[in-house]
Formats: structure tokens, sequence, C-alpha cells
């Protein structure tokens, strides 16, 4: 089946699906200043969190995709020089901006994180190397990267005795390998397994520029076999392992694989059913639709805007709620210590939200337009 000529680099079912995991995100990062745990213990707080695992993958996956539209435009060395460019431009984003916008201060002495766009922004880098390789090697070095992951784990092994005890934590950032890093930096992605996670999404570019009919039913396929797989690995993983101690149901526990590091069955969980949505995603229409799509249109504009205006939300939540703002409840977001008494309920989680959201739309859809008139220059970064 011919491919079609690359008329545009933008594919609406990747915006929308985009902007759909960015508003989910926003649930999550709400969820972290409200002082809520992770994953439990009720099915409401549980559901919270899981529905936001599909952020991170999607991101990861559809920037590999991206790349790949934006090379048949630019050419491999373009685009080279573009990854290298942008991914480290995310890198230093994160432990500046980024990090001052979770915790309003600049004690970077004291806490430092390698978040999602640390990992997105040496991904970058490193998928800059891989673009003049064929699609199908690149494919075969991300899938091999994802499911032999674990093998990273014993890279320090490989080092001199030396060089290990003074620099092997940095082998900590690529994947964890048991070495004690610097105390003030906190590793919440590390480069494997998502770098092999971008090379398969730019592989996956080669689905999508298809004719609408082939790439609909290869989407079904590859996100429907891969639901498929997790449920059939998982549900024997399940059946065979004793009952889980603690309050946790057995159906938590089978929704909750490893996130960090990003197990294989934790991709696959979700980026089967996002893979699987996009024909959908392709022929949504209506308002919801296109704020979606307008979001996902300006992601990094959007991430830069989300933390602070959450962050001042719950500072405003605090303040009304306690008459004190209680700023050193998030000196170190998104790792916050929030006393139990004073966690929000479900409910105010989900209005402060609601109204974020809506500042969000407000904000993207004026950049949105800005950035379509002005394409080039320095608001390609944004």
């Amino acid at each position: 089946m011919p491919l079609r000529e690359p008329t545009s680099n933008r594919i609406n079912s990747l915006d929308l699906v985009r902007g759909l995991v960015m508003v989910l995100m926003a649930i999550d990062h709400v969820r972290v200043y409200s002082g809520l745990p992770a994953g439990g213990p009720t099915a409401g707080i549980f559901f919270t969190r899981w529905v936001t695992h599909f952020c991170a993958p999607a991101f990861c996956f559809f920037a590999g995709t991206s790349a790949f539209l934006q090379g048949r435009r630019l050419g491999a060395p373009a685009l080279a020089r573009h990854l290298v460019a942008r991914g480290l431009f995310l890198v230093l984003l994160e432990p500046t901006l980024i990090r001052f916008t979770w915790t309003f201060n600049v004690d970077v002495a004291s806490f430092l994180l390698a978040g999602v766009i640390w990992m997105l922004g040496w991904c970058m880098v490193l998928l800059a190397g891989l673009v003049h390789l064929r699609t199908r090697t690149i494919a075969t070095i991300g899938l091999g990267i994802v499911l032999g992951q674990q093998l990273f784990r014993f890279l320090p092994r490989l080092l001199p005795g030396t060089i290990r005890d003074s620099a092997g934590w940095i082998l900590g950032f690529v994947y964890p390998a048991g070495l004690s890093g610097p105390e003030n930096v906190a590793v919440l992605y590390t480069i494997v397994p998502w770098i092999g996670v971008m090379a398969t999404g730019y592989a996956f570019g080669a689905v999508l520029v298809r004719d609408p009919e082939k790439r609909d039913k290869l989407c079904w396929r590859i996100g429907l076999a891969a639901t498929a797989l997790f449920l059939v690995v998982a549900g024997a993983k399940a059946i065979l392992s004793p009952p889980p101690d603690g309050p946790m149901p057995a159906l938590f526990v089978f929704l909750n694989p490893p996130k960090y590091p990003a197990s294989q069955l934790f991709l696959l969980m979700t980026l089967g059913p996002t893979i699987a949505f996009l024909p959908f995603a392709e022929r949504m229409q209506g308002p919801v639709a296109k704020a979606l799509t307008t979001f996902g249109r300006v992601p990094l504009f959007y991430y830069l805007l989300h933390i602070p205006v959450i962050h001042v939300a719950a500072l405003v939540v605090s303040r009304v709620r306690e008459g004190a703002v209680h700023a050193e409840w998030y000196a170190t977001a998104p790792y916050v210590s929030v006393p139990p008494e004073q966690r929000w309920s479900l409910p105010l989680l989900y209005l402060v939200f609601a109204i974020v959201i809506a500042i969000l739309y407000v904000a993207c859809r004026w950049f949105a337009a800005v950035k379509a008139r002005q394409p080039r220059g320095w608001l390609r970064f944004v």
C-alpha cells in the first residue's frame, strides 16, 4: 500500500489524543497538590490515579511519531539537528523553570527532579542518533530496549571498580542499578525503557502515513493485540501469584504493574488502548474534540502553564480552608507533605481540576492562534 505524500505535519487524531492525555495529566497533578496518595486506598482514589497512567507513555510514544512526520518534511539531517536542539531545551527546562513552578523556590541544592520533561529531552537527543537508520531497524531497536530493559540493571558490572564507585551512580539515570546517587536528586523517569518507547513511536509513524483504511486496521490490530497480551499475561500472573497481602484488592493489583521504571506490562496496558483509540479519535467532532485538539497542538505551553496554575490553586484552597497558605507542604513537589487531616476530598479535587482546565483552555486557545500565525522562530520550541 503506498504511503501518502507528506503534505501536512499534523494528524488530527494525534493532537486530540495528546490533548486528552494532557487533561488526564492535570487530574494527577491536582491530586499531587491535594495530598491524596497515589493508588489508593479507595476505588475513587485508585482510579483517579489509574486513568493518568496513560499520560507518560502516550507523550513519549507520540513524540517519536511526531518526529517521524517531521522527518518526512525536513529530511534526516535537519530532523536530527532539531531533535538535539529541542531535546537539550527540554533538559534545561526541568531543573530550572519547571522545578520552580513545582516548588515556588530556588533551593536547587536540596532538591532536584529528573522528571518526564527531562526524560523526553534526553530521549529526543538519543533519537537524533537513530533517525538516519531504516524505520524497521529503529523499530527493532526500540522494541528490543523495551523488552530487554531489565538487562540494563547489570550495566554497573561492566565498569571497573574505581569508576563504578566514583561515577557509577550516573547509570541510575539510565536504569535503576542499585547504586546510590546524589541525595538531592530524585530520578522519577529513567532513560530506559523510555528511549525504546520513543523509538517504537517513531517507527509507528510509518503506520499513520498509510491510507486511512489501512491505517485504521493496523491501529486496531496493534492496539487490540497489545491490550489482549496484557490481559493474558497479567491475568496469568494474578492467577499464579499468591493472594495480595494488605488492603489492596486483587483488581487493583492486576491494574497496577510497575511504572518506575515502566514495565512491559505497564506499557502494554497503556499504549495498547491508546493506539486502538486513534481511529475513533480521527472521527470525533464537536466542542469537546475541538477543545482537546487545541490542547494537543500546544503541549509544551500547556505543560509549562498547568503546574503553576495548579500550584497557585492549591495555595488558594489552603488559604480558604486553613486560613494559611502552607507553602512548605509543596517545597519538594511533586513529593508533597500535606498532613493526612488536611488532604482534600475527591469532590474538591475534581472541582479544582475543572477550574484549572477552564483557565488552561482559554490560555491554550490564545497561544495556539498566536503560534499558527507565527509557525517559525522560537515559538516552534513551545
